[in-house]
């Protein structure tokens, strides 16, 4: 099958919101509603795999609509921009409310977020605290806890946002969060049923296509492609349809519940934690893998990968991008 024509040519082949002041009015002029967006055409192509993991099953013939999309995902110089216009409070600078988690170890219920603590030494692989831990004072202005900050950061994607701080900046914007067919279909670049975005190979020639873990996850990291934690966007190639990122730096939401085919088993989560505080039950896709995902462990830097994420929960590897449907 040919890959399907988009207005950028392959290189190779709504949420209302109390904590927001006001929407920001919806640009009447097409060209600034889409401005860094690239129009996709619709198609038919195969989302998921039967190749890699359980929760991806079966591969199946789907066929995706008209819109444009983000080019990369949303930096932190754009959620600023949102934020200094609305006066946006995300989930991890809002204090919980008790009543809600009754259950919950009373050290989470403060401001904070989960982030990434990489440990010293070997550990088991089975229980993801060994590397995460919920830090006080988290949050996407403070990505590694309260005494860091977005100094050089500005053009890397915005972290510690969770499903609703991710729909609030879509709605200002006049977009919305893209469905996993969407996303994925996207994600492909034309590629129909290759296991990469650029193609079968993960490192053709030797070249490192996206942001991911080298070396024996979670101890060892040898940042072979120059980054221990998140890049800049647009640090590696664009796949076939000029889209930066679908595969590793971070995780994106989707508006898709998360849900398996009748007769799959349910999969454990590879590398995103829980909050514990939202109900399991309810969980959105995201798509893409992040800078943590490593070969050994977690090889979900592919267009068909996905994973289940409470809707509450916010992590330092974890962002968005948004689309805008014709």
């Amino acid at each position: 099958m040919s890959a399907p024509m988009t207005d950028a040519r392959p290189e190779k082949r709504a949420c209302c919101c109390s904590h927001a002041k006001a929407a920001a009015p919806t640009p009447s002029n097409e060209a600034a509603r889409t401005e860094g967006m690239v129009r996709i055409l619709g198609g038919e192509f195969t989302m998921g795999s039967d190749v890699f993991y359980r929760e991806e099953r079966p591969a199946r013939r789907a066929t995706a609509p008209d819109f444009w999309i983000d080019t990369h995902p949303v930096t932190n110089a754009q959620f600023k921009a949102f934020v200094d216009a609305t006066g946006y409070l995300t989930v991890s600078e809002r204090q919980p409310d008790a009543s809600r988690y009754p259950d919950a170890d009373p050290a989470l219920l403060c401001p904070g977020s989960l982030v990434f603590t990489q440990p010293s030494s070997r550990v088991g692989s089975r229980d993801y605290r060994n590397w995460w831990a919920y830090v006080p004072g988290a949050n996407w202005r403070h990505p590694q806890g309260p005494d860091s900050d977005l100094k050089g950061l500005a053009d890397h994607p915005v972290v510690h946002v969770s499903f609703a701080d991710a729909s609030a900046y879509a709605a200002w914007a006049g977009k919305s969060l893209p469905s996993e067919l969407e996303w994925e279909y996207a994600a492909r670049g034309g590629l129909d049923g290759a296991a990469y975005a650029w193609g079968d190979e993960f490192a053709p020639e030797g070249r490192q296509m996206a942001n991911t873990w080298q070396g024996e996850f979670p101890w060892q990291n040898t940042a072979l492609d120059g980054y221990e934690r998140t890049s800049p966007v647009k640090s590696y190639p664009a796949n076939g349809y000029g889209l930066y990122d679908v595969a590793g730096n971070v995780w994106e939401w989707t508006a898709t519940r998360y849900g398996n085919a009748p007769g799959v088993e349910e999969a454990k989560a590879c590398c995103i934690p829980s909050s514990g505080l939202d109900d399991p039950d309810v969980r959105n896709v995201v798509k893409g893998g992040s800078h943590l995902c490593a070969p050994g462990y977690c090889l979900r830097y592919r267009p068909a990968a996905r994973q289940g994420q409470t809707l509450d929960t916010s992590t330092s590897h974890i962002g968005f991008r948004c689309i805008l449907r014709v």
